[in-house]
C-alpha cells in the first residue's frame, strides 16, 4: 500500500503543518478540498507559512475523489458539512485520518462512510495563526500520532510512516491510540479553558495557584469519565502528557478563536464531557461552568450584550 493522492479538508494551523511538510516530498499529488469564492481565495492567496508562500492545489470533492489519504482538520463546527465532502471523495480503498481536536470526530465520522476507511490519530501543534499565515517551530512540534484501534501495526500504519518519511514532520506509530487520543483531550481541557475564560497567556498556569486550580477541577471530571469507560490515559506515551514547548504568552487555540471573534470548540471539549457525564451519572460542575462561561464570551463578540448608552 502506498498513500500518493493526499487531500487535506480543513487548512488552518494543523492542515497548513501537514501542507509544509508533504509539500517536501516528491511524488505526491496533494490538495486542499475547498469550494466557491473559498476555493478562489485559496487559489489567489496561497497560504504563508513560516513565511514562505505555498500555493497548493485546490480541488473541488468531487475532483478529489478517489483520493488515498483524506486528512480532516477542520473546526468541530465545520466538522458535519466537511462529512459530506469526505462522503464525496472517499472510494472503496480510501483511508482517513481526523486531526481534529476532541474524542468523537473519528465516531462521527465513520457514522457515514464506515469504521473500516479510519486509521484514529491525533496531532500535537502549537501554532500561530492570522488570516492566512502560520507560524510553529517544526523542532519543538510534537506532531503526529496514529495508529490501529485494535492496537496492530498493519499495511495502513506502515504506509503512513512512510509517507511522512523525510519530510520535516514529526510523527510516531502507537499501538495504544485511545488511550493517546484521551490524553490529548485531557490536555486540551485543562490547558485551553481556564486561560481562554481568563484571555491570559500559558504562564498563568505556573504562575497563579488560582488557575492552575481551575485547570485541576476540570481534568479531575474528566479523569472519571474516562475511567467510567474503560480508557486507561496512563498507558499513552509520557511524551502525551505535554503539550508542545511554548512561551509563557501563548495562547492555544480557543482564546485564538475568542481573539479573532470566532466561534470556539467549547461543544467539542466541555460540551463533550457534559454530555458523557449525564450518561454516565458522573457531575460535571467545572465543565458547565467553562461551558457556560465561554458560550457567554461568543455571545459577547458576537455582539448580543451591546446595549445602546443612554445620555
Amino acid at each position: 500500500m502506498e498513500f500518493k493522492k493526499i487531500a487535506i479538508i480543513g487548512a488552518g494551523a494543523v492542515g497548513c503543518y501537514i501542507l509544509w511538510g508533504l509539500s517536501q516530498k516528491e511524488n505526491i499529488d496533494i490538495s486542499v478540498i475547498a469550494q466557491g469564492d473559498r476555493k478562489e481565495r485559496i487559489e489567489h492567496e496561497g497560504f504563508i507559512i513560516n513565511d514562505k508562500l505555498y500555493r497548493p492545489a485546490v480541488k473541488t470533492p468531487t475532483e478529489a475523489h478517489g483520493a488515498d489519504l483524506v486528512i480532516v482538520s477542520v473546526k468541530y463546527n465545520a466538522l458535519q458539512s466537511a462529512v459530506a465532502d469526505i462522503k464525496e471523495i472517499v472510494d472503496e480503498h480510501t483511508v482517513v485520518m481526523s486531526l481534529m481536536n476532541g474524542v468523537d470526530s473519528e465516531e462521527i465520522i465513520a457514522s457515514e462512510i464506515g469504521e473500516d476507511h479510519i486509521v484514529p490519530a491525533l496531532i500535537k501543534v502549537a501554532s500561530e495563526r492570522k488570516q492566512n499565515s502560520v507560524r510553529f517551530d517544526p523542532e519543538t512540534t510534537i506532531g503526529i500520532i496514529y495508529g490501529e484501534k485494535n492496537g496492530k501495526r498493519s499495511d495502513r500504519t506502515a504506509a503512513i510512516g512512510k509517507m511522512f518519511e523525510g519530510t520535516g514532520l514529526n510523527y510516531r506509530e502507537t499501538d495504544v491510540i485511545l488511550s493517546e487520543i484521551w490524553s490529548k483531550f485531557r490536555l486540551n481541557v485543562g490547558n485551553n479553558l481556564p486561560q481562554a475564560m481568563l484571555g491570559v497567556g500559558v504562564g498563568a498556569y505556573s504562575d497563579s495557584e488560582h488557575v492552575a486550580a481551575l485547570r485541576e477541577g476540570l481534568v479531575k471530571e474528566l479523569d472519571a469519565i474516562a475511567k467510567a469507560k474503560g480508557i486507561d490515559i496512563s498507558l499513552a506515551d509520557p511524551s502525551s502528557t505535554r503539550g508542545s514547548k511554548v512561551f509563557k504568552r501563548a495562547r492555544y487555540s480557543t482564546l485564538q478563536d475568542l481573539d479573532a471573534k470566532r466561534h470556539t470548540e467549547v461543544d467539542m471539549f466541555s460540551g463533550a464531557i457534559i454530555h458523557m457525564g449525564k450518561e454516565l451519572g458522573i457531575p460535571t460542575p467545572y465543565n458547565e461552568f467553562a461551558f457556560h462561561m465561554l458560550k457567554a464570551l461568543e455571545e459577547k463578540n458576537d455582539g448580543l450584550f451591546d446595549y445602546p448608552t443612554i445620555n
